[in-house]
């Protein structure tokens, strides 16, 4: 059911039973599974999602304060769908697509009314259509039609619906159209507009899932450079309050190396929303320099809406997201945070009785994360393009405690993990990703890439940092209880040079605008650099030369200050041969 145009309801409508909360109960409605129904005298948009003899219980997308029994409820008898089109970019939206910033106008209010509905993409604008097909062409479903300029950053693609039978060309327009009008017919009839409907729930068809093997550079040296992730990939992004879940999202739906990035705000707080919605129109694209939000849709549904519209929000994230990739684009979807829909989910399973699993949340909970995820992955599409969709989704464990059960089911699904400490925040070691409890399952398939696209050694370098980082957790173990100047000297320079792999390497500002985003080539450099010092340093140290005067060469803290330099390739050769040169010295 799309709000796009008026919906019909069926014959027979039902009447409210029972209400608690965001369920309700109605007796004597003829209703399928997710049917779209209007509940209520106000209209209250809704979905069904139990029935049970006669009765059948439905999700409210909206508040049910004032509802009451023996109200009506009407049947659309159509599952819940999304207008899909030119102008979902540059657009803000509420969980099951509704225009926030259409809304608004349309009650001079912020705040928004109960049973209000807006179209998802503006009925009424007319776009210029340039055709890419010729009369008594034969097209396929999903196949590209025509060009539409949808932003100064992405040309949309109008193509033929997944579910056409698809033909021979009989006609075609050219010129500024609206989104109803058919710019292609077929000689079978068919009508091929600017507009789509797809129901959120179904998968958009493509002719085969392919093994990823290009990275989603993310401009982030820890995820990059030790935990990357696979264009067509899953991550997910756990952590306490506080260790930036939200910014580490940000960073990269701003600099992720994405051509469409869709961020769903699921049950956040709505000071955060608010930044988002307020900070993203105003970011400049590092790509050409035009606004970030000219290839972004934004998905807002705060903590303080309704719970069961936080249950369709991804849903709605997902669908927005294959339907760009159907054009041949890669897009990253961020959703912030599953944990709260999988908390809106307990909620509703709690008012349906249902048999509580762990901590309380439904036995389905896995089920319906890896049906979320699973939706991601590298395409061949059906008009023969290729296409990804990379879902990122921050997890937000009451208390850190990775041990729970949302956190605990993600892990099964994701590929990769990057894991916020606390502690690290609390240091101002940020991005605060423990690189300890870290991984990435991509990094075989995606080392060829880097290998030839930036440094043959890539991944040796990146083994020496891993092995390196670990040697130094297991030495500050020891330095715990004994202090370091008990360590033999060799451990002590480990321990030196691990210091400059935190300060130097993990460790990003990202208020400065030189080091807020760091290409492949910078991060295998200040890496090469720091291996460098330690290659020559050790090679100082067993020609005799005490530790004290190996740590206290003049060009050492400068290893700090790669990342912050604008002539970067410059500062390093140089930084190497000082390098050399002042540890050769000493023996």
């Amino acid at each position: 059911m799309s709000q796009a145009t008026e919906t019909e309801t069926t014959e027979g409508t039902g009447r409210i039973k029972s209400v608690s909360g965001p369920v309700v109960k109605a007796v004597d409605l003829d209703a399928r599974m997710n049917d779209v129904v209007y509940v209520g005298d106000e209209g209250l948009m809704g979905e069904v999602i139990e029935i049970e003899g006669d009765v059948t219980t439905i999700q409210v997308y909206e508040e049910t304060s004032g509802v009451a029994p023996r109200e009506p409820v009407e049947n659309t008898g159509e599952p819940l769908t999304v207008d899909l089109g030119p102008g979902m970019l540059d657009a803000i939206y509420d969980g099951v697509q509704r225009p926030l910033d259409v809304l608004e106008e349309k009650m001079n209010s912020a705040f928004l009314d109960r049973g209000v509905d807006a179209p998802g993409i503006d009925l009424e604008k007319e776009w210029e259509f340039t055709p890419e097909v010729e009369a008594g062409d034969s097209v396929e479903p999903g196949d590209v039609v025509g060009v539409v300029p949808e932003t100064v950053t992405i040309d949309h693609k109008v193509m033929v619906p997944p579910d056409y039978e698809g033909g021979v060309v009989e006609s075609v327009e050219e010129g500024s159209f609206n989104v109803e009008e058919a710019v292609v017919t077929l000689e079978n009839g068919e009508e091929v507009t600017m507009r789509q409907e797809w129901p959120v729930r179904e998968k958009r068809p493509t002719v085969e899932k392919r093994t990823p093997r290009e990275p989603l550079v993310s401009g982030q040296r820890i995820l990059d450079g030790l935990f990357p992730i696979a264009k067509g990939g899953t991550a997910a992004i756990p952590g306490p309050f506080g260790s930036g879940k939200t910014v580490t999202q940000h960073s990269l739906a701003k600099f992720a190396d994405a051509d469409i990035v869709v961020y769903v705000g699921c049950g956040e707080r709505g000071n955060e929303m608010t930044e988002v919605i307020e900070d993203f129109p105003e970011l400049e694209d590092p790509k050409n320099g035009n606004s970030l939000m000219a290839r972004t849709s934004l998905i807002a549904n705060t903590s303080n809406m309704p719970v069961a519209a936080r249950e369709s929000c991804v849903y709605t994230g997902i669908t927005i997201a294959e339907y760009y990739r159907d054009m041949g684009y890669d897009v990253a979807l961020m959703a912030d945070s599953t944990s709260r829909w999988a908390e809106a989910m307990r909620e509703i399973s709690s008012r349906l009785e249902e048999m509580p699993g762990e901590e309380g949340y439904p036995a389905y909970l896995a089920a319906r994360l890896a049906e979320f995820y699973e939706r991601a992955g590298y395409f061949e599409n059906l008009n023969g393009t290729e296409g990804s969709v990379s879902a990122i989704g921050a997890v937000s464990p009451p208390g850190g405690d990775f041990s729970e059960p949302v956190t605990q089911n993600t892990l099964r699904i994701v590929k990769t993990f990057w894991a916020l400490d606390a502690d690290l925040a609390e240091r101002r070691h940020f991005p605060a990703i423990n690189w300890n409890e870290s991984y990435s399952l991509y990094q075989e398939q995606l080392d060829p890439w880097f290998q030839e696209n930036v440094a043959e050694d890539w991944s040796e370098r990146r083994q020496w940092a891993v092995d390196t980082l670990d040697e130094e957790g297991e030495l500050q173990e020891i330095v715990q209880l004994v202090g370091k100047d008990a360590l033999p000297e060799d451990q002590q320079l480990t321990l030196e040079v691990a210091r400059y792999l935190r300060e130097g390497y993990l460790q990003q500002n990202a208020f400065i605008d030189v080091d807020m985003y760091c290409p492949p080539e910078k991060t295998y450099a200040i890496l090469e650099t720091i291996q460098t010092y330690n290659d020559e340093a050790f090679d100082a140290l067993d020609a005799g030369v005490p530790i004290e005067d190996i740590t206290a060469i003049d060009a050492a803290p400068k290893l700090n200050r790669i990342a912050t330099q604008e002539d970067w390739e410059a500062f390093v050769e140089e930084l190497k041969e000082e390098l050399t040169e002042q540890l050769r010295s000493l023996y």
